[in-house]
């Protein structure tokens, strides 16, 4: 019977192992062909990884500018560590030969993390390998971040190791998966707020009369000790870099009560657009399900994990909506890190902290009777087969492929029109990112990233002071954040993808060309007409049109 269990799983691991294959390979046969998410993707960290391949400054020093972006106030510390491997597959690989490896080497660690995990701790009965198998397959079709790598989805693997290590198993393999985990994740999107849960959890065991357990704190240390070094450029810039930069102006506590509170139960039932775990039509009612047998069959005891996990997940829900909350404006003014660090992450355990509900709700289920028994796979399908539409190729459908994106061939033709080397000149971009003109190796006055100089940004406003003043909602998000370095205009809104067919055009737009000018700024790629263009002391110099492009670009230039 042993041997048959055993088979059995061994069927389901390869099985699921294809099938992950298969839901991986759109990027790989489509190329730039592919559709990909664009938020906080595309529209940034693609083409922060080619502008650093290409800048000379992959790695270069702490004091480093990049010299595409901003008039080369950029700190190369913006653009994150050398150390980290997607920036070395980005620098080494074609786009998209690049994000399809990462993709495949977050999913598949994330597969084996969630299942070493269920089956070392939480479901280790070899009659439940279908519910540790099939949620392992679901929690890696989760469609995550992509430039988080394995900031949440390496959470499983690292906390199979941290498990096994507080229970007394010292072996050398968990220390090579907290050594390796750092090199394809980040502490600020998503570690930070595990290892932090890790030392509660520590503290919790010493509190609890369970000892010092010295190796398990140990084993907490170092993994930090780890990132440090990995993340050595984001230490150096929080520890000696006091330069004013847009980071400073964030402003997060904003929220009334009752707002706060809705967003709790958004977040609850929906989950975030970063760490999205689409839970909300088969794992929420599989959770709730299985709280109820809990109660009616009196198994808190025996089921104390899920029970606690229960709460915890609401209270990580609740913890993100109320860091929003103008409740805390008396602190953030007498801390400044509070705004500058978003702790509202805490909630980016919850991809973790639901597919281990689920499983072990799974469990429960099974464990409630035949008829019962007989749910379990179906609902494990269930979920797995909702995912399948989860797959960018299928949710991005609508938005333009990498390559309509990036136009590289569009863009090749306005260089070649301008006819001067990039460098002697800035751009900047209406209705479409920056990020396209810095794939294809246009010097930026605007930009999108985390931080960037202060001083950059007051002089950057100065150009769309007047577009500020007409739209509470534009010039709330540029001088309460600032992120996004781009020009604004009233009539836009916070809108900066107008594809070819659009028929919108500006007509009231009033920027400060001497400004632009005076910043170096001599063309404006817009995606869409700008009919007052004299008034503002521009001359259309050609448009632009590509089949293979998303955008028809009006060539401006400052007179």
């Amino acid at each position: 019977m042993g041997l048959t269990e055993s088979n059995t799983e061994k069927k389901l691991l390869i099985g699921a192992l294809i099938f992950l294959a298969l839901f991986l390979s759109p990027p790989f046969i489509l190329g730039e062909d592919a559709h990909i998410r664009v938020h906080d993707n595309l529209d940034s960290n693609l083409a922060w990884y080619k502008v650093l391949a290409e800048s000379g400054e992959l790695v270069g020093a702490t004091d480093a500018r990049i010299p595409q972006v901003i008039n080369g106030e950029l700190q190369r510390n913006a653009f994150g560590t050398e150390f980290s491997l997607i920036v070395w597959l980005h620098a080494l690989f074609p786009t998209m030969v690049a994000y399809g490896i990462s993709q495949a080497v977050t999913r598949f660690v994330a597969f084996l993390g969630m299942y070493l995990l269920l089956k070392s701790h939480f479901v280790p009965d070899k009659k439940w390998a279908l519910i540790r198998v099939g949620v392992a397959l679901a929690f890696a079709m989760t469609p995550f971040w992509p430039s988080g790598m394995l900031s949440t989805l390496g959470m499983p693997l690292a906390l199979w190791a941290f498990l096994h290590i507080r229970n007394g198993n010292l072996s050398w393999k968990y220390y090579l998966v907290l050594t390796l985990l750092p090199l394809y994740s980040s502490i600020v999107l998503g570690f930070f707020f595990f290892l932090s849960a890790m030392g509660v959890f520590w503290v919790v065991d010493v509190i609890r009369g369970k000892g010092w357990n010295w190796p398990f704190l140990f084993s907490i240390v170092y993994m930090t000790l780890i990132f440090m070094l990995v993340e050595y450029r984001l230490v150096y810039s929080f520890l000696f870099d006091h330069e004013p930069n847009s980071r400073d102006e964030y402003f997060h506590a904003r929220l009334t009560f009752w707002h706060s509170v809705r967003l709790t139960f958004k977040n609850y039932f929906l989950g975030h657009n970063h760490v999205l775990t689409v839970h909300t039509i088969f794992i929420q009612p599989v959770m709730f399900l299985a709280f109820i047998l809990i109660w009616f069959k009196n198994w808190w005891h025996k089921e104390r994990v899920f029970v606690f996990l229960f709460f915890l997940n609401f209270a990580l829900s609740a913890w993100y909506a109320f860091w929003f909350y103008k409740g805390w404006l008396p602190l953030t003014e007498r801390f400044h890190f509070l705004d500058t660090f978003n702790f509202a992450r805490y909630h980016f355990l919850r991809p973790l902290i639901i597919y281990v509900l689920f499983a072990i709700g799974l469990k429960v289920i099974w464990q409630s009777g035949p008829s019962w028994r007989k749910i379990v796979p179906w609902l494990t399908a269930a979920q797995i087969a909702l995912l399948i539409f989860a797959n960018e190729e299928i949710i991005f459908k609508n938005k333009p492929s990498v390559g309509e994106f990036y136009a590289v061939e569009q863009f090749s033709e306005i260089k070649n029109h301008i006819g001067l080397p990039q460098e002697e000149y800035r751009v900047a971009s209406i209705g479409i990112h920056p990020a396209i003109a810095q794939y294809n190796g246009f010097f930026t006055l605007d930009t999108y990233n985390n931080f960037y100089p202060l001083s950059y940004k007051y002089e950057f406003r100065k150009i769309i002071e007047k577009e500020l003043e007409k739209n509470k909602k534009i010039r709330t998000y540029f001088d309460e954040w600032g992120g996004r370095c781009y020009i604004f205009t009233d009539e836009l809104g916070k809108h900066y993808m107008f594809k070819k067919n659009s028929k919108k055009s500006l007509k009231n737009l009033e920027l400060n060309i001497l400004q632009f000018k005076n910043m170096g700024g001599r063309y404006i790629f817009s995606a869409i007409p700008i009919d007052n263009a004299a008034e503002n002391g521009l001359t259309l110099e050609e448009v632009f049109h590509s089949d293979k492009s998303a955008w028809k670009i009006h060539l401006y230039r400052a007179i």
